[in-house]
């Protein structure tokens, strides 16, 4: 990632006040490196799903959601942000977006649990190396951006990669395609709100939103196989404590890159994650890595490299003398 140069503004007084467009570039620039920092993160977390056996996918993920909102509304007190999040509260426009954004994130969170602690972590990132595409694609769809040729080729790609684990792997991949879906529809949600929302009180609505299914999923668990934290030991007990803050740090860095940046950036930041995760499931958890997962996989890499040398290309073509702030 670079940041072009800004040359000074042509014809400007000397003292004058100073151009808008720094501030932009340094604004992009921060929203990728908030993004790539989400991204690290996220790469790392089926390491730190799996140290809080034996506590499950559901209960983890009721955890998440209320020490969430808990570690959201300390944020909130400490930065003095009430006053602003008393705003969005009063648009009820902006209290639908965060509503969706909460049943999506929810759908990203439970499925990628799930996977993790089942043994399917290559497929969780899988997953996140499709992203990338449906990001495009629902920027074509959504907010009409246009497709390029190449980018139809890399869509045609990765529809093969996906045809090709089905058929050779015997098994269609629901859960990388699940992961994909909703957390492409959570990105193109936090670019729609944008400014109007700062990351702690939109991740503090998503999960008002879902203390209900929260309070639900601890209920049942309580009922069948019973609550693990506080009856695993100390050391347990901190590290799944820490789960509101494991879950909400790279989300706030992600909302915060998303309203600052283009989705075709986020898109190339993306790569970061799965390939800790992929790396995470192959190598370290050793799990089944046949032929047909390489080729299926080989033919979505294949894909992304296409997509991004493309979306490099393309930057460089439309930049001209006068760009400021470009961000490859």
């Amino acid at each position: 990632m670079t940041h072009a140069p800004v040359p000074p503004a042509s014809g400007s007084a000397s003292g004058g006040s100073a151009s808008p467009a720094p501030d932009a570039a340094r604004e992009k620039a921060l929203g990728g490196v908030y993004a790539f920092t989400a991204y690290l993160l996220w790469g790392f977390l089926p390491l730190y799903f799996l140290t809080l056996a034996p506590t499950g996918p559901w209960e983890i993920v009721a955890w998440r959601i209320v020490l969430s909102l808990v570690f959201c509304v300390v944020l909130l007190s400490v930065t003095r942000t009430w006053r602003s999040f008393g705003r969005i509260v009063r648009q009820p426009r902006l209290l639908g977006w965060t509503a969706l954004a909460g049943v999506v994130i929810y759908v990203n969170w439970q499925v990628f649990l799930v996977a993790t602690l089942t043994g399917h972590v290559i497929e969780t990132s899988l997953g996140y190396f499709i992203n990338p595409i449906i990001t495009v694609l629902l920027g074509v769809l959504v907010l009409r951006e246009s497709l390029r040729p190449t980018q139809w080729i890399s869509i045609a790609i990765t529809a093969l990669a996906v045809g090709v684990i089905v058929v050779g792997y015997g098994a269609f991949p629901w859960i990388a395609l699940t992961l994909a879906c909703a957390f492409g529809v959570y990105g193109l949600i936090k670019k729609q709100i944008g400014p109007q929302v700062d990351a702690v009180s939109g991740l503090t609505l998503e999960s008002f939103w879902l203390m209900p299914v929260a309070v639900g999923q601890l209920v049942a668990v309580s009922l069948t196989t019973g609550l693990t934290l506080g009856s695993a030991g100390l050391s347990h007990a901190v590290l799944l404590s820490l789960a509101g803050v494991a879950t909400a740090t790279p989300l706030l860095f992600f909302a915060a890159g998303a309203r600052r940046v283009p989705l075709t950036v986020i898109g190339l930041l993306q790569f970061v994650a799965p390939i800790l995760q992929f790396v995470t499931g192959a190598f370290l958890l050793g799990e089944p890595m046949p032929l047909e997962r390489w080729i299926g996989f080989a033919l979505v890499w294949v894909a992304l490299t296409v997509l991004s040398v493309d979306s490099v290309l393309y930057s460089r073509r439309r930049r001209g003398p006068s760009d400021v702030g470009a961000i490859t």
